[in-house]
């Protein structure tokens, strides 16, 4: 029996000092706010990560359009020209700037040289494409508004570009196929679209159009 009583008044004890203790509180409060922070910090990694994309694809955007204003090749006793190869490293520039990005295979890059036709109107009269997404231009084809005046610009709505007579505007598309990290009940798969217009900076021989001198390169056709 001394035992017995000895042993109930340790139990007593134990028990006391177990409803004293508050040192599994914070654990137990981590326990249930876990699930929610882990949410916020994945929801937010997603969200930065959405939103740096877009920033990206809008760079890609202006460089491609600002390289293609910018390329030409010197002709003597003429005026400079645009050649295929031009096109392709500007493209190629484009693509180095978003490696990561895997613009290649995830992207379409459209790039238009808006002209004036002889009606006045806007006219696309070249198109080359760089990527394998399956993505087409919003705007138009190569070919559009070559008579008329049917085109008064080209872009997005309220907000189109119009190329002055003699002057041509380089005018890039890109659409992006963004895939999310980690979340995709925070942002799910969608298509990432940003445009872009430069005018070419320096005189450029808008009679012949673009040209593939010899030695020939290959044609980034949207076809």
């Amino acid at each position: 029996m001394p035992e017995l009583t000895r042993l109930a008044k340790r139990t007593r004890a134990f028990v006391q000092r177990l409803g004293l203790d508050r040192s599994g509180v914070a654990m137990i409060e981590f326990a249930y706010t876990a699930p929610f922070f882990v949410l916020l910090l994945g929801g937010g990694v997603e969200l930065a990560n959405f939103a740096i994309t877009h920033m990206r694809i809008s760079q890609a955007a202006v460089s491609l359009a600002d390289n293609a204003s910018r390329a030409k090749q010197g002709v003597v006793s003429g005026m400079p020209r645009m050649r295929e190869v031009d096109v392709n490293e500007a493209f190629h520039a484009a693509n180095l700037q978003g490696s990561d990005l895997q613009l290649t295979n995830r992207a379409r890059l459209i790039l238009s040289s808006v002209e004036v036709n002889r009606d006045g109107g806007q006219w696309i009269r070249w198109q080359r494409c760089f990527g394998q997404g399956g993505f087409n231009s919003s705007y138009g084809q190569q070919g559009d508004g070559a008579t008329g005046t049917s085109i008064a610009g080209v872009g997005p709505v309220g907000r189109g570009i119009s190329a002055e007579s003699g002057v041509a505007v380089m005018f890039v598309e890109v659409a992006y196929d963004y895939r999310p990290l980690i979340m995709e009940s925070i942002v799910g798969p969608t298509t990432i679209r940003k445009t872009a217009a430069m005018m070419v900076r320096d005189q450029r021989d808008l009679s012949v159009g673009i040209v593939n001198p010899s030695p020939t390169v290959a044609v980034s056709r949207c076809d």
